[in-house]
């Protein structure tokens, strides 16, 4: 028969304690979930992609038509005909979008450094960090082409506290408010964000990337700070929206972009997850999520809007 020991009792209590211990550990995020991110306000920060929102003149626009057969198939659908849902059971959508610089966006630096990442190249890391919401709205009511400096981060710091490393910081201008007219893709001037802020939030700081409300990072001729960051390795947002409706510190900001191969922009989008007593956004369990709200007005194609609408 075997003799139970001292040590033997020992070795079982520590054995067992430590998967107890790790099957606690295996739970943190879980628990994370149900004690903070389930009770959080979520807040869209994404512009919607439409056929007529502000683009670059460059690019030129883009079409949205109902997807079409591209073979025929007998009994179901000749080739060249739009699915529909009376007949098919369901219907799709072919997009012709004249860039990835579109909308709300995530820009790799291989927009402009061949060397450096793709959208599809960007590691997962990305996808949740804590984020800070610079304001330069009272500098651009004054001059609409104003920069973010170094002395609005440092008076920010002052207020708030130190800018996080591995953060991300988007600068509020409120310059999205007239969104969609198209007359902001060529409004100048912009609000924008100077080379020397770029350089000490990024050298300084050691954020993760910044972003910001237009379409351009900056007025020089040359685009001086989107030249600097994307020949450093570093990506940027541009089109973010509602950053009126997130607090300056305290928020998560969850992101998501398509997986482009070789891809030189991604369409994003970027939810805040702020503090659930805060004013703004929606918590889980507040809206219909499965089963997702039912409409009463079917959507359908609209040949004016170039679009489906509902």
């Amino acid at each position: 028969m075997m003799k139970i020991t001292t040590a033997f009792v020992l070795f079982l209590w520590l054995l067992v304690g430590n998967v107890m211990a790790a099957q606690a550990a295996d739970n943190r995020l879980w628990t994370l979930y149900e004690q903070t991110l389930k009770q959080a306000k979520y807040v869209d920060l994404t512009h919607t992609i439409t056929p007529n929102i502000p683009v670059w003149a460059g690019f030129g626009p883009s079409t949205f038509a109902p997807a079409k057969a591209g073979i025929s198939v007998d009994g179901y659908v000749k080739k060249g005909q739009a699915y529909q849902y009376a007949k098919q059971g369901f219907e799709a959508t072919a997009y012709q979008l004249s860039t990835d610089q579109l909308g709300t966006q995530l820009d790799p630096p291989a927009h402009w450094a061949p060397e450096y990442p793709a959208i599809d190249e960007l590691p997962a890391t990305y996808t949740i960090r804590p984020l800070v919401v610079i304001s330069i709205v009272e500098q651009v009511k004054k001059d609409p082409g104003y920069a973010l400096q170094v002395s609005d981060i440092k008076a920010f710091e002052k207020k708030h506290g130190l800018i996080p490393a591995g953060s991300v910081v988007f600068v509020r201008s409120d310059w999205s408010k007239t969104w969609p007219n198209p007359a902001l893709a060529t409004q100048t001037p912009f609000p924008a964000v100077s080379l020397a802020a770029l350089k000490f939030l990024h050298l300084k700081r050691h954020i993760l990337f910044h972003g910001h409300e237009p379409l351009d990072t900056d007025n020089t001729p040359n685009l001086e700070g989107e030249h600097w960051l994307m020949h450093h390795g570093y990506a940027q947002a541009e089109g973010v929206a509602n950053l009126d409706k997130v607090p300056a510190t305290g928020a998560l900001v969850a992101m998501g972009y398509p997986k482009f191969g070789g891809g030189t922009g991604g369409y994003a989008r970027y939810i805040a997850i702020c503090p659930p007593n805060w004013p703004y956004g929606v918590k889980i369990g507040e809206v219909p999520e499965a089963p997702l709200q039912k409409y009463s007005t079917p959507l359908h194609f609209d040949e004016k809007a170039g679009m489906r609408i509902r």
